[in-house]
Protein backbone atom coordinates (compact mmCIF):
# COMPACT_ATOMS: atom_id res chain seq x y z
CA UNK A 1 0.00 0.00 0.00
CA UNK A 2 2.99 2.48 0.26
CA UNK A 3 4.09 1.68 -3.01
CA UNK A 4 1.15 2.73 -4.44
CA UNK A 5 0.59 5.72 -1.80
CA UNK A 6 3.88 6.90 -3.20
CA UNK A 7 2.97 6.35 -6.53
CA UNK A 8 0.01 8.48 -6.26
CA UNK A 9 2.24 10.96 -4.53
CA UNK A 10 4.60 11.17 -7.37
CA UNK A 11 1.92 11.10 -9.62
CA UNK A 12 -0.16 13.78 -8.35
CA UNK A 13 3.53 15.94 -8.01
CA UNK A 14 4.45 14.97 -11.53
CA UNK A 15 0.84 16.07 -12.61
CA UNK A 16 0.97 19.40 -10.61
CA UNK A 17 4.52 20.20 -12.24
CA UNK A 18 2.68 20.07 -15.51
CA UNK A 19 -0.21 21.64 -15.04
CA UNK A 20 1.90 24.91 -13.16
CA UNK A 21 3.98 24.39 -16.64
CA UNK A 22 0.75 24.49 -18.90
CA UNK A 23 -0.52 27.34 -16.72
CA UNK A 24 2.86 29.60 -16.90
CA UNK A 25 2.96 28.60 -20.78
CA UNK A 26 -0.29 30.03 -21.09
CA UNK A 27 0.50 33.23 -18.88
CA UNK A 28 3.80 33.42 -21.50
CA UNK A 29 1.68 33.35 -24.26
CA UNK A 30 -0.83 36.04 -23.24
CA UNK A 31 1.81 38.48 -22.37
CA UNK A 32 3.58 37.92 -25.79
CA UNK A 33 -0.18 38.74 -27.35
CA UNK A 34 -0.32 41.73 -25.12
CA UNK A 35 3.22 42.80 -26.78
CA UNK A 36 2.55 42.20 -30.41
CA UNK A 37 3.56 44.76 -32.31
CA UNK A 38 0.50 45.68 -34.66
CA UNK A 39 1.21 48.31 -37.28
CA UNK A 40 -1.61 51.04 -38.27
CA UNK A 41 -3.74 50.33 -41.24
CA UNK A 42 -1.54 51.14 -44.76
CA UNK A 43 1.49 52.01 -42.41
CA UNK A 44 5.26 52.49 -44.71
CA UNK A 45 8.36 53.69 -44.38
CA UNK A 46 8.70 56.91 -46.76
CA UNK A 47 12.32 57.88 -46.48
CA UNK A 48 14.45 57.84 -43.33
CA UNK A 49 12.53 59.15 -40.29
CA UNK A 50 9.71 59.82 -42.03
CA UNK A 51 6.07 57.20 -41.93
CA UNK A 52 2.67 57.21 -43.09
CA UNK A 53 -0.17 55.54 -41.92
CA UNK A 54 -3.78 55.10 -41.56
CA UNK A 55 -5.71 56.19 -38.16
CA UNK A 56 -3.84 54.51 -35.27
CA UNK A 57 -5.88 52.83 -32.65
CA UNK A 58 -5.01 51.69 -29.20
CA UNK A 59 -3.89 48.27 -30.71
CA UNK A 60 -1.24 50.46 -32.80
CA UNK A 61 0.27 52.64 -29.92
CA UNK A 62 3.00 49.34 -28.84
CA UNK A 63 3.85 49.37 -32.60
CA UNK A 64 4.46 53.19 -32.49
CA UNK A 65 6.24 53.30 -29.10
CA UNK A 66 8.58 51.07 -30.66
CA UNK A 67 9.21 53.74 -33.68
CA UNK A 68 10.35 55.93 -30.98
CA UNK A 69 8.62 58.92 -32.72
CA UNK A 70 9.07 62.36 -32.18
CA UNK A 71 6.05 64.20 -33.86
CA UNK A 72 2.90 63.00 -35.81
CA UNK A 73 1.06 65.14 -38.32
CA UNK A 74 -2.39 64.44 -38.41
CA UNK A 75 -4.51 65.58 -41.33
CA UNK A 76 -7.53 64.25 -39.85
CA UNK A 77 -9.98 67.11 -38.46
CA UNK A 78 -11.50 64.83 -35.88
CA UNK A 79 -9.83 65.48 -32.37
CA UNK A 80 -7.33 62.86 -31.15
CA UNK A 81 -9.25 60.73 -28.25
CA UNK A 82 -7.64 60.61 -24.62
CA UNK A 83 -5.89 57.53 -24.71
CA UNK A 84 -3.93 58.76 -27.59
CA UNK A 85 -3.64 61.88 -26.69
CA UNK A 86 -2.01 60.14 -23.42
CA UNK A 87 0.13 58.41 -25.09
CA UNK A 88 2.10 61.68 -27.22
CA UNK A 89 2.47 63.31 -23.81
CA UNK A 90 4.06 60.14 -22.16
CA UNK A 91 6.29 59.52 -25.25
CA UNK A 92 7.01 63.72 -25.34
CA UNK A 93 5.95 63.53 -29.40
CA UNK A 94 4.79 66.91 -30.95
CA UNK A 95 1.41 67.05 -32.87
CA UNK A 96 0.81 68.69 -35.30
CA UNK A 97 -2.79 68.53 -36.01
CA UNK A 98 -3.59 70.24 -39.63
CA UNK A 99 -7.01 68.54 -39.92
CA UNK A 100 -8.23 68.75 -43.40
CA UNK A 101 -11.07 67.15 -45.88
CA UNK A 102 -9.82 65.52 -48.86
CA UNK A 103 -10.33 65.86 -51.96
CA UNK A 104 -13.87 65.39 -53.14
CA UNK A 105 -15.90 66.91 -55.79
CA UNK A 106 -17.10 68.94 -56.56
CA UNK A 107 -16.66 71.67 -53.91
CA UNK A 108 -13.85 70.20 -51.35
CA UNK A 109 -10.34 70.86 -52.51
CA UNK A 110 -7.28 70.26 -50.15
CA UNK A 111 -6.00 73.61 -48.77
CA UNK A 112 -2.39 74.28 -50.62
CA UNK A 113 -1.34 76.42 -47.65
CA UNK A 114 -2.06 73.45 -45.04
CA UNK A 115 -0.43 71.71 -47.23
CA UNK A 116 2.44 73.70 -47.35
CA UNK A 117 2.25 73.88 -43.51
CA UNK A 118 2.89 70.08 -43.37
CA UNK A 119 5.58 69.60 -45.54
CA UNK A 120 7.62 72.14 -43.69
CA UNK A 121 7.32 70.46 -40.97
CA UNK A 122 7.97 67.39 -42.19
CA UNK A 123 11.30 68.58 -43.87
CA UNK A 124 12.12 70.03 -40.16
CA UNK A 125 15.09 66.97 -39.43
CA UNK A 126 14.17 67.82 -35.57
CA UNK A 127 10.63 66.66 -35.95
CA UNK A 128 12.25 62.85 -37.14
CA UNK A 129 11.17 60.28 -36.66
CA UNK A 130 7.37 61.47 -37.90
CA UNK A 131 4.21 59.83 -39.01
CA UNK A 132 1.83 60.99 -41.01
CA UNK A 133 -1.39 59.86 -41.28
CA UNK A 134 -5.06 60.66 -42.45
CA UNK A 135 -7.95 58.23 -41.76
CA UNK A 136 -6.88 55.76 -44.24
CA UNK A 137 -3.74 56.57 -45.23
CA UNK A 138 -4.05 56.87 -49.12
CA UNK A 139 -5.86 60.24 -49.98
CA UNK A 140 -4.68 63.26 -47.95
CA UNK A 141 -1.39 61.50 -46.72
CA UNK A 142 -0.82 59.84 -50.38
CA UNK A 143 -1.39 64.22 -51.05
CA UNK A 144 1.40 65.44 -48.60
CA UNK A 145 3.62 62.66 -49.65
CA UNK A 146 3.46 63.19 -53.46
CA UNK A 147 4.57 66.13 -52.80
CA UNK A 148 7.21 65.41 -50.90
CA UNK A 149 8.01 63.14 -53.76
CA UNK A 150 8.28 66.06 -56.03
CA UNK A 151 10.56 68.31 -54.44
CA UNK A 152 12.39 64.97 -54.54
CA UNK A 153 12.39 65.34 -57.87
CA UNK A 154 10.71 62.00 -58.42
CA UNK A 155 9.03 61.59 -61.97
CA UNK A 156 4.68 62.27 -61.78
CA UNK A 157 4.78 58.66 -63.37
CA UNK A 158 6.49 57.05 -59.45
CA UNK A 159 4.79 59.85 -57.40
CA UNK A 160 0.69 58.55 -58.90
CA UNK A 161 2.32 55.23 -59.09
CA UNK A 162 3.03 55.28 -55.28
CA UNK A 163 0.07 56.91 -54.72
CA UNK A 164 -2.05 54.13 -56.54
CA UNK A 165 -0.83 51.67 -54.84
CA UNK A 166 -2.04 53.20 -51.66
CA UNK A 167 -5.35 54.40 -52.66
CA UNK A 168 -6.12 51.03 -54.53
CA UNK A 169 -9.95 51.29 -56.20
CA UNK A 170 -10.04 54.90 -54.63
CA UNK A 171 -7.92 56.82 -56.59
CA UNK A 172 -8.78 60.51 -56.94
CA UNK A 173 -8.05 62.41 -60.12
CA UNK A 174 -8.44 65.76 -57.92
CA UNK A 175 -5.57 64.35 -55.87
CA UNK A 176 -3.85 63.55 -59.23
CA UNK A 177 -3.99 66.60 -59.83
CA UNK A 178 -3.41 68.85 -56.63
CA UNK A 179 0.31 67.08 -56.74
CA UNK A 180 1.40 67.81 -60.25
CA UNK A 181 0.20 71.55 -59.98
CA UNK A 182 1.90 71.54 -56.16
CA UNK A 183 4.74 73.89 -56.63
CA UNK A 184 7.17 73.02 -55.00
CA UNK A 185 10.13 76.03 -56.08
CA UNK A 186 10.03 77.69 -52.80
CA UNK A 187 10.73 74.81 -51.15
CA UNK A 188 14.26 73.66 -52.69
CA UNK A 189 17.26 73.84 -50.65
CA UNK A 190 15.16 72.49 -47.35
CA UNK A 191 16.21 68.91 -48.69
CA UNK A 192 18.93 67.06 -47.86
Amino acid sequence: MSKVRGFLLLSFAVTRVVVNSVEEMEEQQSQQLDELLIPPLNFAVVDRGIYRSGYPNITNLPFLGKRRLKSIICLCPELYPDYILEFLGKNEITLFHLGIDGNKEPFVDIPEDVIRLALKNLLDPGNHPVLIHCNKGKHRTGCLVGCLRKLQRWSLTAIFDEYRRFAGTKVRMLDQQFMELFDVSSFRGLTR
